[in-house]
C-alpha cells in the first residue's frame, strides 16, 4: 500500500515553494518516523508526499516510489533514509526527479546491491545485529534495535520500534540495481556519525563516489527522530539545488 501525504494549504505559514519534496523511509520502519521533519517542512510551504514502502521487493518500493513522483506538482527533490536511499537511486531516474538527498543511507551503483554495501566489514565498526533471514525475510534483534537504531532517541519510542518492525525482504536486499540517478543529478548527504545501522566508513564512501555535497552529524541511524530540525534544514538546503 502507498500512502500520499500532501501538504495542506491550511498548515501552511510560508508562501508556496516552487520544490515538491518525497520523503521515503527506510528498513524496519514505516513512513510516520518522518512525521516531525514532515511537519517542520509543510509549515515552511513545500508540498511534502510521504512514501509508504512494503520493503518486500526493491521493484515494488521503486514502483511506489515513481508513483508519488507522478503526483509532485512540481519539480522533485527526492529523499531517501537508509535502504530508502537505494530505492531513490533506481526510482530517481525519473525526469521530475532534480535532486537527489541521502540521509544515512545506501546508494548503490549500478549492478551493486544494498547486500554488498551493507556487509562490507571496517575495523572497529559493527555490523548492524540482524537476525538470519527467516522465510526470506530479515529482522533487527529487538532486544538491540534500541541501541542500535536510535540510542539517541527516547528508549520508549525505540522499544515500539522494535516490537512493531516491517519485515525486510531479500527481494529487496539482495537484487542489483540497473540505474544510479546520483551520477547525473545533483546530490546532497547527511552522514550519521554515531550510526550503528549503516557504516559512516560505508556512507563517506558512497556521498564520496556520488560527489555529494556532504554534511556530518552526530547522530545514531535515526537522525530524523533525535535531530529533526537538523534534518528538516539539510533537506531545505538540498531543495535549493533545484532551480
Amino acid at each position: 500500500m502507498v500512502m500520499i501525504t500532501a501538504s495542506p494549504s491550511s498548515a501552511q505559514t510560508a508562501p508556496s515553494k516552487p520544490v515538491s519534496i518525497v520523503l521515503v523511509h527506510g528498513a524496519f520502519v514505516d513512513a510516520s518516523g518522518w512525521k516531525q521533519v514532515y511537519d517542520m517542512l509543510v509549515r515552511n510551504g513545500y508540498e511534502v508526499l510521504v512514501v509508504q514502502n512494503p520493503t518486500v521487493t526493491l521493484e515494488g518500493d521503486v514502483a511506489a516510489t515513481r508513483w508519488v513522483i507522478a503526483k509532485a506538482s512540481k519539480p522533485v527533490l527526492l529523499v531517501g533514509h537508509s535502504y530508502g536511499g537505494a530505492v531513490i537511486t533506481e526510482a530517481g531516474a525519473d525526469p521530475k526527479v532534480k535532486a537527489l538527498a541521502y540521509i544515512a543511507a545506501f546508494a548503490p551503483d549500478v549492478g551493486e546491491s544494498v547486500f554488498e554495501l551493507a556487509t562490507k566489514p571496517f575495523p572497529g565498526e559493527s555490523g548492524p545485529p540482524l537476525l538470519p533471514p527467516n522465510d526470506g525475510f530479515i529482522l533487527v534483534d529487538p532486544a538491540q534495535f534500541p541501541a542500535a537504531f536510535g540510542a539517541d532517541v527516547d528508549p520508549s519510542i525505540t522499544r515500539f520500534m522494535a516490537a512493531s518492525q516491517n519485515p525486510w525482504g531479500l527481494g529487496a536486499v539482495q537484487p542489483r540495481l540497473t540505474s544510479a540517478a546520483w551520477k547525473d543529478k545533483p546530490v546532497s548527504y547527511m552522514l550519521t556519525l554515531n550510526d550503528r545501522m549503516v557504516s559512516p566508513t560505508t556512507q563517506r564512501f558512497m556521498a564520496t563516489r556520488a560527489k555529494a555535497k556532504l554534511v556530518e552529524i552526530r547522530s545514531s541511524h535515526a537522525v530524523m527522530l533525535s535531530h529533526p530540525k537538523e534534518v528538516a534544514d539539510f533537506i531545505e538546503t538540498a531543495a535549493a539545488t533545484i532551480q
